[in-house]
């Protein structure tokens, strides 16, 4: 597989998922529930989310979905809460939640960009959050396009994200790859003309994903052999 480019996914992608947004949803649950266990199993069952057990159902809307989509999930269930307010406290809670990298990001991500690859990423989360993580994991700056779901470019499963990253670098779709852990990101992918690649660190197995994908490998850090940077995509030394 040769590439110029490579789009990933943010969570179950570059961080392990449940690691990451399990605590997220201890935290928020808590938050607005004021500690009510009753009212935070209700809350989370709405989303996917066993309060008890602390784990996410692998058809969870908060996997592949937007924050306003979660938001829509949960609204009936926290009655006179307005919309954009419970968008803010997903959000904010979001970026406060501890981040997993899925495996070393900056050795695996700084062989990509030594090799000459254009990288991004596309996230149903908010792009603040997205880059707050990425910050956090000293990550931030190897990338050259970052989007989240209210960047402007619409969520997965449409392609706008991915279209924007292509129209941002000029590369051609078929030497471009999109990563990731759901089926959200290999359908954009598809429709957005790239190559697909499948990982197995977030919620989806190996049957959900291999329909939609290329090739599904266990974690990112089997892209750089994947790819073969050999030859011109490895630098000297």
């Amino acid at each position: 597989m040769r590439l110029e480019g490579i789009v990933f996914d943010k969570d179950g992608t570059l961080f392990d998922f449940a690691a990451t947004w399990d605590s997220w949803a201890m935290a928020f649950l808590d938050r607005v529930t004021g500690g009510d266990r009753a009212w935070a199993i209700d809350l989370g069952a709405r989303v996917g989310f066993d309060y008890a057990n602390q784990c996410f159902a692998p058809d969870s809307i908060v996997i592949a979905g937007t924050p306003d989509e979660a938001a829509a999930a949960l609204l009936p269930g926290l009655p006179g809460m307005a919309h954009a307010r419970l968008v803010a406290i997903l959000n904010e809670e979001a970026e406060r939640a501890p981040q997993a990298e899925a495996v070393p990001l900056r050795a695996c991500l700084g062989a990509l960009r030594a090799a000459g690859l254009r990288l991004g990423v596309a996230t149903n989360d908010a792009e603040a959050p997205a880059r707050a993580h990425l910050a956090a994991a000293g990550v931030v700056d190897m990338f050259d396009f970052i989007a989240g779901c209210d960047s402007g470019h619409g969520g997965k499963p449409a392609p706008g994200q991915l279209l924007a990253f292509l129209d941002h670098t000029g590369l051609a779709p078929e030497r471009v790859a999109m990563v990731g852990d759901s089926t959200h990101d290999l359908i954009a992918g598809k429709a957005a003309g790239m190559r697909r690649i499948g990982v197995l660190t977030g919620m989806a197995g190996h049957g959900d994903l291999e329909a939609l994908a290329e090739v599904v490998l266990p974690d990112i850090g089997h892209i750089p052999g994947l790819i073969g940077l050999h030859a011109r995509n490895v630098p000297a030394g």
